[in-house]
């Protein structure tokens, strides 16, 4: 498979289309040695099932290794870490990684529970986890899917789940883009198998699935996030990771130098644009907010505005690590404990978050 290359499959034998694909992409070839230590990352955000479309569907990766131990390959191991708010060891078993594990007789690795090293990733110091360096072949494997602060996800982001909680954190600090960007020169992915069978297009965290049944492999991740922001209406402008990304060094952009194949089948798929996080988030003030904890304020936001309470919402929601040892009316999340109005926790659950926020405009 070349760089610039971007393999498209359709249909709903995941396990089958996986193994087809990864022959079409000849990924036996390009790994050879067949000694290689092989790290597989899926996308275990949090315990929420493939289906409702946050996280990778277990069939890709059951199709990855059968796949690569019908190829002569013995040394795989699955490697990841959820977001902050989540046990990675909940994921494991909700999402079915404990039964493939054992299937597959494959080690798996929580990154949570990892220590760490730092690394110069092009002029940013980053943490990144020791498992990371056991690994001489990453395969990184995403879910297509919105995010409700950056408005896609894909892998270049995909990556955050290699870096120890306390680093994670500090990303948000940093605005998410830059790091993001920068780790993608201190970890490589090698070859990327994309879950585009049920995203939510809007929230990371799943509960609204888009069902477009197709997986897709790359070798460029700028590339790929770049058709992903394309595919979901965004110019790449307004994901400045991307864009950042290619300036390091890490891959090209420019989707017109892609060399998209659909192996099969080629069936249409028309995505609608999507407006909904843009329209709660006017609701929010964040300063510096992790991950889950806007992620899970969205979607309780999205269910004040289902009950026709959103609108009578006059006071902004602060949110965030920029708000500590700050005060203010309204505020979500332990960093907001000084304010008059606060709901408490690290991060509270999006029910949690809907429940607060309703007594709030209804009392």
């Amino acid at each position: 498979m070349k760089r610039n290359q971007i393999f498209i499959k359709s249909g709903t034998e995941y396990k089958k289309m996986t193994k087809e694909l990864l022959a079409e992409s000849e990924l036996a070839d390009m790994i050879g040695d067949r000694s290689l230590r092989i790290g597989i990352k899926p996308n275990m955000v949090s315990a929420s099932a493939p289906s409702n479309g946050a996280t990778t569907h277990t069939e890709i990766i059951a199709g990855i290794l059968e796949y690569l131990k019908e190829n002569g390959f013995r040394n795989m191991m699955i490697l990841e870490g959820s977001w902050v708010g989540d046990r990675t060891s909940d994921v494991y078993k909700v999402c079915g990684y404990q039964q493939i594990c054992d299937d597959y007789d494959v080690v798996f690795h929580d990154t949570q529970k990892d220590k760490s090293f730092s690394k110069d990733c092009k002029g940013l110091q980053l943490k990144i986890c020791d498992s990371v360096k056991d690994i001489d072949f990453l395969i990184n494997v995403p879910v297509l899917k919105g995010h409700c602060q950056t408005k896609i996800t894909c892998a270049l982001k995909n990556m955050k789940g290699l870096i120890p909680n306390s680093e994670k954190r500090h990303f948000h600090s940093m605005g998410l883009h830059k790091p993001i960007a920068h780790l993608n020169t201190g970890i490589h992915q090698d070859f990327i198998v994309i879950d585009n069978i049920c995203g939510d297009l809007d929230f990371e965290d799943g509960g609204n699935p888009v069902v477009m049944n197709r997986i897709l492999t790359a070798v460029d991740p700028v590339l790929v996030d770049a058709y992903v922001c394309d595919m979901l209406h965004y110019d790449v402008s307004e994901v400045p990771y991307v864009g950042l990304a290619e300036r390091l060094g890490v891959g090209c952009s420019d989707i017109s130098k892609a060399d998209i194949r659909v192996c099969g089948e080629n069936l249409q798929v028309n995505v609608p644009k999507r407006q909904k996080v843009v329209e709660l988030a006017d609701a929010v003030e964040a300063v510096d907010s992790c991950s889950a904890c806007y992620g899970y304020l969205i979607p309780a936001l999205d269910m004040l505005k289902q009950d026709g309470l959103l609108e009578k919402l006059r006071e902004k929601i602060c949110i965030g690590q920029g708000y500590r040892g700050k005060t203010g009316e309204l505020g979500v999340g332990h960093c907001t404990r000084n304010f008059k109005c606060h709901l408490e926790g690290c991060p509270p659950t999006e029910q949690q978050i809907y429940e607060f926020l309703k007594e709030y405009i209804t009392k």
